[in-house]
């Protein structure tokens, strides 16, 4: 079932484009990262399935039009910003009271459990904590909900890598229960890649990837040529190019579109092995090829 379906999902700001036509789809108990370059439209998307902008087009959100039934769907969904919103006079111990007495779902033994993992104090004030701490107690203060859909924007934006680590193994082994649905954007992509299990690249308002963790495994191949074999593996059509340490580096799409002319090119991991230096490329170098960043000469990568 899915928990997040958009057909056609489109935002204009004045003669902006922010989202063009954006399908997607995402299966319940998956944790999805959506990865653009800045202005790519992740912020736009994320705030209309929240309900917090009028949209184009059909979204549905755990069964829920997200504009229109707002209300019923908060108690559903949980949000992170890529900046504090907890008042800065607000103590620890009044912030659990709040969220307690506001939201129907929140357990407040399970917040102050994982409250007591951290060194922050119940008297302390927001101000007096660092911006680590801060993302340690709005991480407790969701993860004490019971909601169905977490969603994550930045969530690490700023924090030492320490941090980000702890908040990212909390996020897996405290509130990932496989039922819960989790959908992240960041710039530190090769952060979530052990966390993630779909990921999908946005750019101009559109989505220009779109696969699963284990898809990328099986699909995607880089090689690290040996000198002697670079022309032949050129000619084997590599979606990327990109040099490292005076190396050839290729990016292969092991299953291209049958439909395109590189499907009388079709590759196997065997003949790449015998070309050099194999590996399941990161997030990172997928998403240099798929953009056709300055690291090396995209030639189409599939999506």
């Amino acid at each position: 079932m899915a928990c997040i379906e958009a057909r056609g999902l489109r935002k204009t700001f004045g003669t902006t484009i922010a989202l063009d036509g954006v399908n997607l789809r995402v299966e319940e108990g998956r944790i999805l990262g959506l990865i653009g370059p800045n202005g790519a439209g992740k912020t736009t998307a994320l705030n209309a399935i929240l309900g917090l902008t009028p949209y184009q087009g059909e979204l549905r959100v755990l069964g829920r039009d997200p504009w229109t039934e707002r209300d019923q769907l908060t108690r559903d969904v949980c949000f992170i910003a890529d900046v504090a919103v907890l008042p800065r006079w607000l103590r620890v111990s009044q912030a659990l009271d709040y969220v307690a007495g506001v939201h129907p779902r929140f357990d407040r033994a399970k917040a102050e459990g994982f409250l007591a993992k951290t060194t922050i104090r119940r008297t302390s004030k927001v101000r007096e904590l660092s911006k680590g701490m801060v993302a340690q107690l709005h991480l407790a203060l969701v993860m004490a909900i019971d909601a169905k859909l977490l969603v994550l924007d930045e969530p690490t934006l700023g924090l030492d890598i320490l941090y980000r680590k702890q908040f990212y193994d909390s996020l897996l082994t405290d509130y990932f229960d496989r039922s819960r649905t989790i959908l992240l954007t960041t710039h530190h992509v090769e952060e979530v890649q052990h966390v993630l299990t779909d990921l999908m690249f946005i750019n101009r308002g559109r989505i220009v990837f779109d696969c699963s963790m284990e898809q990328i495994e099986s699909r995607y191949m880089e090689v690290m040529v040996h000198p002697g074999h670079i022309a032949e593996a050129q000619a084997l059509k590599p979606i990327h190019q990109r040099q490292l340490f005076g190396r050839t580096i290729l990016l292969f799409d092991l299953a291209p579109d049958l439909a395109s002319d590189q499907a009388s090119n079709h590759v196997d991991r065997s003949q790449l092995a015998g070309l050099g230096d194999v590996r399941t490329p990161s997030i990172a170098d997928l998403f240099v090829a798929v953009m056709g960043g300055p690291a090396g000469d995209t030639q189409g990568a599939a999506v």
